[in-house]
């Protein structure tokens, strides 16, 4: 299978800015260039942290409300720092949590969901900044055309993998929803069908149909 990696998907024209640029450069960058956060890198190009939007709204957050009907907002000190900050280096989220355009999609998912990040800057070999992916660029998988998907499937999964005849499974795909059907030479390879199909980029879900010719049915098993 020909997984998409992450150097498939993140953008390379990177915004980047310094630990010195000012607050308000760094909101101009957001504004100018229609992103929501910028990587801060040092004099080699290595990311130290990410600047976000959520960490310029802090500013505002402590300003008194001009109405008088909202009491003062109780920060924690690490917040009431940041939403005093005046440079990237005092505002950013550091250390920065990083990708490598070699890992898969899945890898860099995971990474985001385990530090609560909607980015990652990507680096080469050097710690060098190359680029960023965002949950957006991750997406992009389950844009792929249903018929590339099953060709797939049928093609590298199927025949080449697992060596089946490809007349004796019919695969369907519509949505990114997957129905394998036909028989099989012997049950245990219906679960590793199954798996393998999961793991194809864009595939939503997959429904099972399929049969061992020995008569064993693989049940009513819905992935």
């Amino acid at each position: 299978m020909l997984h998409r990696m992450v150097g498939d998907l993140m953008t390379t024209a990177v915004v980047s800015v310094r630990p010195d640029t000012s607050f308000k450069d760094i909101a101009g960058h957001l504004a100018d260039h229609d992103i929501t956060a910028v990587p801060v890198v040092d004099d080699q190009g290595r990311p130290v942290g990410v600047v976000s939007e959520a960490d310029l709204l802090r500013k505002q957050e402590i300003q008194a409300d001009p109405g008088g009907h909202l009491p003062a907002a109780h920060l924690l000190p690490a917040e009431r720092a940041k939403a005093n900050a005046l440079t990237a280096k005092a505002l950013m989220t550091s250390p920065a949590i990083t990708a490598r355009p070699q890992w898969s999609v899945v890898e860099a998912a995971r990474a985001m969901s385990r530090h609560h990040v909607k980015r990652l800057p990507v680096v080469d070999d050097a710690g060098q900044l190359v680029g960023i992916l965002s949950r957006a660029d991750l997406l992009r998988v389950f844009l792929r055309r249903d018929v590339t998907i099953r060709d797939e499937i049928t093609t590298d999964l199927l025949t080449r993998t697992l060596g089946l005849d490809p007349g004796a499974v019919t695969v369907q795909v519509t949505d990114g929803r997957v129905t394998l059907s036909g028989t099989v030479p012997q049950s245990s390879l219906i679960p590793i069908a199954l798996r393998l199909s999961e793991s194809v980029d864009g595939v939503v879900d997959v429904t099972n149909r399929l049969r061992a010719d020995n008569g064993a049915t693989a049940g009513a098993l819905r992935r």
